[in-house]
């Protein structure tokens, strides 16, 4: 990983650290598995939050908004399970 592509991950990271505890109410959490050379971050539901009907709500109104106010080069999200966006 490039030491640009380790800085973006960190700020990621430090953005969705101000999601975690509202996901950790309802048991859930979600952990980044990729961010794609498009500036795409791909992550997975955990928890309560696999499967849950709102995730899709959450991931647009929550994550997506969150990360895209505090690490503006973020193009968007994609859950690599639960439900799909299309």
């Amino acid at each position: 990983m490039t030491e640009e592509k380790t800085q973006l991950a960190e700020r990621v990271e430090s953005a969705l650290d101000n999601i975690r505890p509202h996901l950790a109410i309802d048991g859930g959490n979600i952990e980044v598995v990729n961010i794609t050379d498009d500036n795409i971050v791909q992550f997975k539901w955990l928890g309560n939050c696999e499967g849950c009907s709102m995730t899709m709500k959450t991931m647009r109104a929550g994550i997506e908004q969150t990360l895209k106010s505090h690490v503006p080069e973020i193009a968007g999200v994609e859950a690599m399970n639960g439900l799909v966006a299309e």
